[in-house]
């Protein structure tokens, strides 16, 4: 583990759709997420907290879908990105799951960062998920 990781409280992890979402299928790359999920339980057990940031979902629900590669009216993309959100959900709560982790979707706006009240109730809904 690299030195700034060992002395860290918590860990941030942003997963791109690229190394979730195989690009010639559609599909979830499955034994990259169980790998994953099997790091983030080495290090649970290291009392790390961990949080992880996930693209994915308009990539998984565009397949689901049969949305043409290339760039999406909005309208597609959000519809997209519904779909896609519920396998990818499920996809993470499946694979922590079996290694005795809680998955938790925290869905955030900007308006989530930039109202005082909201950022707080944010803020306040990750900290007990974390504890938890």
């Amino acid at each position: 583990m690299r030195a700034e990781w060992t002395d860290a409280k918590r860990l941030v992890v942003k997963i791109g759709s690229s190394l979730l979402v195989d690009a010639a299928t559609g599909t979830l790359r499955q034994a990259w997420l169980e790998a994953l999920a099997d790091d983030i339980a080495a290090l649970r057990k290291e009392a790390k907290e961990i949080v992880v940031v996930s693209s994915g979902a308009i990539a998984l629900g565009r397949n689901v879908l049969k949305l043409p590669k290339g760039a999406l009216k909005l309208e597609d993309s959000q519809a997209a990105a519904a779909v896609g959100q519920i396998d990818l959900a499920h996809a993470y709560e499946d694979a922590f799951r079996a290694r005795g982790l809680v998955a938790a979707q925290v869905l955030l706006t900007l308006g989530d960062t930039e109202e005082r009240r909201r950022y707080l109730n944010a803020r306040s809904t990750m900290t007990t998920l974390l504890k938890l």
